[in-house]
């Protein structure tokens, strides 16, 4: 399948017809935590944490 990029189009969008469909930043959640299993992520001015559990699964709490 052939992709056209319009001209219009942020570099970081992607045109599928008439559909634009952007690229999502993706993060290694390891990586945010430096090894561990815990980090704190902040958003407009309020903080977040996120933690690995033992079921290698990813909770998000404020």
């Amino acid at each position: 399948m052939a992709l056209n990029i319009v001209d219009d189009v942020k570099n970081d969008d992607i045109a599928l017809g008439d559909v634009v469909v952007e690229e999502v930043p993706t993060y290694d959640a390891l990586e945010l935590t430096n090894g561990g299993k815990v980090a704190t992520i902040t958003l407009a001015g309020k903080h977040y944490t996120l933690r690995i559990t033992k079921a290698i699964k990813l909770i998000l709490t404020k």
